[in-house]
């Protein structure tokens, strides 16, 4: 069978890290059925109730079964425009800084293509999510990466960069809360970004898409809630965690009109939107009661705090997340991040995902989710005490 050569852009893709995470969990599996998975970000709780209903009801519309408008129904924008005034206070023109997005991973990928040449420079939160990593390579761009330390709370440690850095900069990648530290943004911090992005001509890309989970009472900060932001760039949010909606495959980029138009011009290439039934129940979604989202937010913060509580039992001196569901621990002494989640997959038979992952400042953690009911987060803690690797360590 004749074997075709990949194009160069694709041959640049970097090397799916996790793919080998789920091919020893597959191992695992075949000779155990007792396997906790920690290490996946999927949501494990159902869309709600109305929501379902409310595809059931546009999927009758005829409307709906022809092509979409290449950038979306004007209805979705307007939606998306309410749910921004109501959530933060901040005025968005949804025809001009609204686009409709197949998820928020394409959105991701794409906004790489449209501004990046070969060459050019962008700035990456280290550690990160991996996706912004797959964009940039597709571009021939380069990755900056910007240090999250812990001693700052996971916010970018912007000494580090040169003004060379700076000036090489095209783009800009931030997210919080965060994935996978689970740190969450100041005003301060994006008042910071903003100015250097002014100055230094950047466009700054804010992945919100953990933007409903904040725990303690705090609600996370929007980028675009700081004065300028939309200057310098955008925010891109997702219906995925906010309502269990991952497999319905909507998000959408708010922000700086010239960005916005660039990337549905690169849509309109790619993509005739998404099915019009699903639009509409993702502005049912997003004007509806949001009681839904409340419970989400106090179920993963209980399962938070019984992981915390269960890891400190144990001698595991870690911090809660403040943000997203997932927890960002510290591995202990004598273990690389791999070693110690391949000792959990090995001998206690739970998968969490190791920090090196995320990038080279992600060594020395692992990322859990709090994506299973909390007996199964005990369980699997209970099975990790029985490690003993923490009977050294101080709580």
């Amino acid at each position: 069978m004749r074997t075709f050569k990949k194009s160069e852009a694709l041959e640049r893709l970097p090397n799916q890290f996790f793919a080998k995470l789920v091919k020893k969990v597959a191992e695992v599996k075949k000779h155990h059925d007792d396997v906790i998975n920690l290490g996946q970000g999927n949501p494990d709780q159902p869309t709600p109730q109305h929501i379902i209903e409310e595809l059931k009801v546009a999927a009758e519309n005829p409307l709906y079964h022809k092509y979409s408008p290449f950038d979306g129904f004007a209805f979705l924008k307007e939606a998306v425009a309410n749910y921004y005034m109501r959530e933060y206070g901040i005025e968005i023109d949804p025809s001009t800084e609204v686009a409709i997005l197949n998820g928020t991973k394409t959105g991701l990928v794409e906004i790489s293509q449209c501004f990046l040449n070969e060459g050019d420079t962008v700035l990456v939160p280290d550690p990160g999510y991996p996706d912004y990593w797959s964009g940039i390579a597709l571009a021939g761009a380069k990755m900056k990466s910007i240090k999250l330390k812990e001693e700052l709370d996971f916010h970018p440690d912007f000494q580090e960069l040169s003004e060379k850095d700076w000036e090489e900069a095209k783009l800009m990648f931030l997210n919080y809360p965060n994935n996978p530290t689970g740190a969450t943004a100041t005003e301060e911090l994006f008042q910071q970004v903003i100015e250097l992005a002014d100055e230094h001509d950047i466009c700054v890309v804010h992945d919100f898409a953990y933007g409903a989970i904040g725990y303690d009472g705090q609600k996370p900060l929007s980028f675009l809630q700081i004065p300028g932001a939309k200057e310098v760039g955008i925010e891109m949010m997702t219906l995925s965690k906010t309502y269990n909606m991952a497999g319905w495959r909507v998000g959408f980029a708010i922000g700086n009109p010239s960005v916005i138009e660039a990337i549905e011009l690169l849509q309109d290439h790619y993509y005739c939107s998404l099915f019009g039934g699903i639009q509409q129940a993702a502005a049912h979604a997003l004007l509806s009661d949001q009681s839904s989202v409340e419970e989400l937010v106090t179920m993963y913060e209980s399962r938070r705090d019984v992981l915390v509580t269960k890891a400190k039992e144990m001698g595991w001196h870690v911090k809660a997340p403040k943000g997203s569901f997932f927890a960002w621990f510290k591995v202990p002494e004598g273990f690389t991040s791999e070693e110690f989640a391949d000792l959990l997959l090995e001998k206690a038979h739970v998968v969490v995902a190791p920090g090196i992952g995320f990038g080279e400042a992600g060594e020395g953690y692992i990322r859990i989710g709090l994506l299973t009911d909390e007996d199964t987060l005990i369980e699997a803690m209970n099975r990790i005490a029985e490690l003993n690797v923490f009977h050294t360590q101080n709580v």
